[in-house]
């Protein structure tokens, strides 16, 4: 008798419904090729939801995602009449239920950043497709702190309206939030095999601690827990420093740990030493649940024109059932995550078809090509 295991889909805006359907297209033939049976149910979400419905995915959608074993996300964001993102009427973002909402009521407090570059794949500094590393120079995992800081959601408008005077954001950081997190990336930093320049098992905290008091607890919370932790070395580095050495030399980093905003930041930079948004994958881990995303956002203007490109949904995939692998304890899970990213390591050493993205317009093959492809070669 196959394995059943239930998934909730969360297409949203923009390209993130097409994208979600080329995962699902290579969850379908993995489980096809292991036997396995994934009950997936879509549920719509995200900004044009709202402008039809009032509300940014349908009640009852908390408890859905509560009660799946995997949770995919495409992506949210929609412009308004005005040409900026629709908000909601509690001035969040309209799409904010399935993304911030999840993270918090799910307590998914480890975001989880993988940064590789694959053979085949060339960075975008300049905005060109250059070679400047070579493949396994740059080989990280960025860990950020997931449900506090300045997404705590604590501040406000004074006063309300378009005469507003003053803005206030106010970024928490606890104890509770800051040890469980720095614990999850010291026990990541113990299972990898180090940095690509010396191979030492490295833990890198990226802080403000010159200036901000938050950071100073992060830090310290950083060295108390890293005692138990001998074999993983510790480093610390300021985070606007920290911005040029990511760029300069990609190679020392092994795992790094930070907070919400600055992952958020340093992650979107990572991702150009990878090839890119379309190559970039964010997991939100939680002890009971998890939630898998690319994060190139919706961009509305590419949307329904077959050209975005899949594989950092592909890679969620991947992702996703090796994290559901290890929680069910079921090896074939894992192993078939790893034969995603096999076939999509493939792909890439060929050099086609590849979407726009990686090798140019003129050479550029269509997101469903790219899928099939990828399908073929598992």
């Amino acid at each position: 008798m196959s394995a059943k295991f239930s998934v909730i889909a969360l297409p949203g805006d923009g390209i993130g419904p097409e994208v979600m359907a080329q995962g699902l297209r290579v969850l379908d033939a993995i489980s096809a090729k292991h036997g396995f049976h994934f009950d997936v149910e879509q549920i719509p979400c995200g900004g044009k939801y709202y402008l039809e419905h009032g509300t940014d995915w349908p009640e009852g959608s908390e408890a859905r995602c509560a009660a799946a074993d995997l949770i995919l996300l495409g992506a949210v964001g929609w412009p308004g009449a005005n040409g900026k993102p629709v908000t909601m009427k509690d001035g969040k973002m309209a799409g904010w239920s399935p993304v911030i909402g999840n993270r918090t009521r799910l307590d998914l407090y480890a975001n989880v950043r993988p940064v590789k570059l694959y053979p085949g794949v060339r960075h975008r500094i300049h905005g060109e497709r250059k070679l400047v590393w070579q493949p396994g120079q740059v080989d990280m995992v960025i860990v950020r702190e997931n449900t506090e800081g300045l997404y705590s959601g604590i501040g406000g408008i004074t006063p309300p309206g378009p005469q507003a005077e003053v803005a206030t954001d106010l970024r928490v950081i606890t104890r509770r939030a800051t040890e469980r997190v720095v614990r999850y990336a010291f026990e990541l930093a113990k299972k990898r095999d180090g940095a690509p320049k010396d191979g030492k098992k490295r833990l890198t905290c990226i802080v403000k601690d010159n200036v901000l008091r938050g950071c100073q607890l992060f830090v310290d919370i950083f060295h108390k827990i890293g005692a138990d932790y001998p074999e993983v070395e510790r480093d610390v580095a300021i985070v606007d420093a920290f911005t040029q050495w990511l760029i300069g030399q990609p190679e020392y980093y092994d795992v790094c740990v930070t907070s919400n905003m600055f992952g958020d930041i340093v992650t979107d930079l990572a991702s150009v030493l990878q090839g890119g948004m379309g190559m970039a994958v964010g997991c939100n881990i939680g002890d009971k649940s998890a939630m898998f995303e690319p994060i190139h956002g919706s961009a509305p203007r590419h949307a329904n024109q077959d050209k975005a490109n899949p594989i950092a949904m592909i890679l969620c995939v991947a992702e996703g059932l090796r994290w559901l692998g290890e929680r069910k304890e079921r090896r074939t899970l894992s192993a078939a995550g790893d034969q995603i990213e096999q076939a999509v390591k493939a792909l890439l050493a060929d050099g086609k078809p590849l979407t726009y993205d990686l090798v140019g317009q003129e050479q550029a093959a269509k997101m469903s090509d790219v899928t099939a492809a990828i399908i073929a070669k598992l």
